[in-house]
């Protein structure tokens, strides 16, 4: 999976990092002063994630915990999100990540217990605050080898009017069968069509795997949420949205739906470049897009309200629509 590992000193006996070791093979391990001083110094193409991924371990400095933009969740409790990693190994073609960092190369930070403790300050302050992962990696994808899983979960044990939303496309959740699951946990999956899946998310586990990586977490007492974000035209649109919810009906009962968020494709103008120069034969880049009210590049209005409602009214067959959010249209 990684061709180089690179650990900070400080960070190399630490035991999460001699977990991570002992989970990996990769051809060279270098022991480096400071991650900082070396990730995302030097410009490394998006693509290159395919072939010459390299790991960084060591501990998040600065802040570790910060305010969730408004795009997150459903009522009006705050929302926070905590840094867990940096980068994905899947490759998603219309992920942000490809504009926002310098580099593909994952960092997974092991100072788990300082994220922790700043989450305890800002639970304090405000205990029915919502707790998030997955902002700038799959929360779940390499949680086998990384193990703190049992110490968020600890947390939240402890703080039961907070919450926890783990999100992914991950289908590795043999670390969340093995926990017992808690009230205010969820497990949220963003999903496409299988066409779009197909299309568009490469090196992702396919529809069928998450559906069924659900129906198991369901089984187990989990909580779960649904992002359908970001929604992209296709031909047969609701034909194929239709087949989704259908699917996901049979498998998720309402009492365990936490909610569901739904939004269209969208980009920054700096990672929509990104975009074209590494999808350039994409449909992605060939949907007729407009610079829209925050300066992001999306459909217009009424094919944006068009989508989402379409889909949302199949939602509302089987789910509140208490439950079902639009996300990043305000």
């Amino acid at each position: 999976m990684f061709r180089n590992v690179f650990v900070e000193k400080e960070y190399l006996r630490h035991p999460k990092t001699v977990h991570i070791l002992k989970s990996l093979n990769y051809q060279e391990l270098k022991e480096i002063d400071n991650i900082d001083d070396i990730w995302g110094r030097v410009k490394k193409p998006y693509l290159h994630k395919r072939s010459t991924l390299d790991l960084f371990i060591g501990g998040k400095k600065g802040q570790k915990v910060k305010e969730a933009p408004n795009a997150y969740g459903l009522g009006s409790e705050k929302h926070f999100y905590y840094i867990h990693a940096y980068n994905c190994i899947y490759e998603c073609q219309y992920c942000y990540l490809q504009g926002y960092f310098n580099t593909p190369d994952v960092v997974l930070f092991v100072n788990h217990q300082d994220i922790i403790d700043e989450m305890k300050s800002l639970a304090k302050i405000h205990p029915q605050a919502w707790f998030h992962a997955g902002e700038y990696s799959d929360s779940l994808a390499l949680s086998h080898i990384t193990n703190e899983l049992p110490d968020y979960f600890e947390f939240f044990k402890q703080h039961p009017t907070n919450k926890l939303e783990l999100r992914t496309k991950a289908v590795n959740i043999r670390p969340l069968l093995q926990l017992q699951p808690l009230s205010n946990i969820y497990v949220s999956f963003t999903l496409s069509t299988t066409q779009g899946a197909k299309a568009f998310d490469f090196k992702c586990p396919n529809l069928k795997a998450r559906l069924k990586a659900i129906e198991k977490l369901v089984l187990h007492g989990y909580k779960i949420g649904l992002h359908f974000d970001p929604m992209i035209y296709q031909d047969h649109f609701k034909e194929n949205y239709n087949e989704l919810i259908e699917q996901i009906k049979n498998i998720l009962p309402s009492k365990q739906l936490g909610y569901i968020s739904l939004g269209v494709v969208r980009f920054t103008k700096d990672v929509y470049h990104e975009v074209e120069k590494n999808y350039p034969d994409s449909p992605i880049t060939k949907q007729d897009y407009i610079k829209s009210f925050d300066n992001k590049v999306r459909y217009n209005l009424p094919m944006r309200m068009w989508m989402m409602n379409s889909v949302k009214d199949m939602l509302c067959r089987y789910y509140p629509e208490e439950k079902i959010y639009l996300c990043m249209e305000d």
